[in-house]
């Protein structure tokens, strides 16, 4: 019967952590389980259904007792120039898009395809005339 009780008690665990992780008709996100963690986040110890953001802007839930769960919160381009780089402020999780080169200059996704430090990446059409 103790068996019984813990298969049940981690299927209910598991579907709540993947109902409340896939977000309704968001984006889907990237998610992970551990089964060995422990339910407790710089000193602080968590219940059931309780949940924290840790400090990669990781929304996580406690599971006890099969583990924690937890889903990224913030969405990422994918869609950028190749000078450009992700960086995530893991003080308030905001994405924002950077040159590689000068990490004080900010790129724009979907912009125009040339790269500040070499000029146009779009070829130059000379006319003859």
């Amino acid at each position: 019967m103790k068996m019984e009780l813990a298969g049940v008690n981690w299927m209910l665990a598991a579907a709540t952590f993947l109902l409340c992780a896939s977000g309704g008709s968001s984006a889907p996100m990237l998610c992970h389980f551990n089964s060995r963690a422990l339910c407790e986040f710089e000193g602080r110890h968590f219940s059931l259904g309780e949940s924290w953001m840790d400090d990669a802007c990781m929304q996580c839930t406690c599971l006890h007792p099969v583990g924690v769960g937890c889903c990224e919160t913030v969405h990422r381009p994918v869609d950028f120039p190749a000078w450009c780089e992700v960086r995530v402020d893991s003080a308030t999780c905001k994405v924002g898009l950077v040159q590689t080169a000068d990490p004080r200059l900010p790129c724009y996704p979907g912009g125009e395809m040339r790269d500040p430090g070499h000029g146009s990446l779009q070829p130059q059409q000379h006319l003859m005339g």
